[in-house]
């Protein structure tokens, strides 16, 4: 039976709950979004980074898929050791 990626990268993303990430994300023609976070939860089908953001707490979510499609690189902020890269 083949492993399911999806699954793989969610196992992956959840031992890094907690720790410092940088997450840079494809917004679409030619817009890149990079922040600095912390990866807060995981959910079924996404998980979220909380960003503190000009003194204002913000939330993003991405989805597992996002990772696998390379519309999202997620990193560990110290060593840089690329998440989700399946």
């Amino acid at each position: 039976m083949p492993k399911n990626v999806l699954e793989e990268i969610k196992q992956e993303v959840k031992s890094f709950v907690g720790q410092e990430v940088l997450v840079k994300a494809n917004r679409g023609r030619r817009k890149d979004m990079k922040k600095e976070g912390i990866l807060e939860k995981i959910h079924s089908n996404v998980f979220v980074v909380k960003i503190d953001d000009h003194d204002q707490i913000r939330r993003l979510s991405f989805s597992y898929a996002d990772l696998l499609t390379d519309n999202v690189e997620l990193k560990t902020k110290e060593e840089e050791i690329e998440i989700g890269m399946g």
